[in-house]
């Protein structure tokens, strides 16, 4: 996206009583390779917290990094992830990150990106919290808006589990619960448009960044 339609709707936001999941928009592999990663890191960290500052997000507010791609870190993804959690955990505020759960092949065995990270960066000082998306099923149940906590996504700690998405993904293909024939999750009870085109969440609470 070039523009972000959620700048200065903290306040509407919280007053309509929602909570809050904040997301920065992390960097690819191909933005990473032949640069000096962590410094990059750094300085997205610091452009994330000064976001977050802007929005009047209180201190302690987890803010997740959005890590797209999957499977077991590569070199610069791991320096560019590490800086960036350590920024933001000297900071006022915490770090999570938005990552996949989903397993996937990696030599002998298999590894998640999510077990991946935390494995790496997971500490008791930093706190790190974990947002992950896993639509296969199962263990998904599909576009449907009654599932169970967080942990049944593959990480028993996660905050938040993304288990749907529009359009449906490959992965997702035998997940029939809900999805419409197009493929798309759409919010219950709406007319199907491209603005009622929804991903589903699950969190054991209501406010998972604490950003009210």
């Amino acid at each position: 996206m070039s523009s972000n339609p959620w700048v200065g709707k903290r306040d509407r936001v919280r007053t309509a009583g929602f909570g809050f999941l904040i997301l920065f928009n992390g960097r690819l592999d191909a933005d990473l390779k032949g640069k000096d990663a962590a410094a990059l890191g750094k300085v997205d960290a610091q452009a994330a917290i000064a976001a977050a500052l802007r929005e009047n997000f209180p201190a302690a507010s987890i803010i997740f990094l959005d890590q797209e791609e999957g499977g077991r870190l590569l070199p610069e993804q791991a320096a560019y992830v590490g800086a960036w959690i350590d920024t933001v955990s000297d900071s006022d505020f915490h770090a999570g990150v938005y990552c996949s759960a989903i397993s996937v092949p990696d030599g002998t065995g298999k590894i998640s990106t999510a077990l991946d990270i935390a494995k790496r960066f997971a500490t008791s000082d930093n706190q790190l919290a974990l947002w992950i998306f896993n639509d296969q099923c199962p263990p998904a149940p599909g576009c449907i808006s009654k599932v169970a906590d967080p942990t049944s996504g593959g990480i028993k700690d996660a905050r938040a589990w993304q288990y749907a998405r529009s359009p449906r993904s490959e992965i997702a293909a035998s997940c029939k619960g809900g999805y419409a024939a197009d493929n798309n999750c759409y919010a219950p009870g709406l007319p199907h448009s491209s603005k009622t085109q929804i991903d589903m969440n699950t969190s054991n609470t209501r406010d998972p960044s604490a950003g009210r």
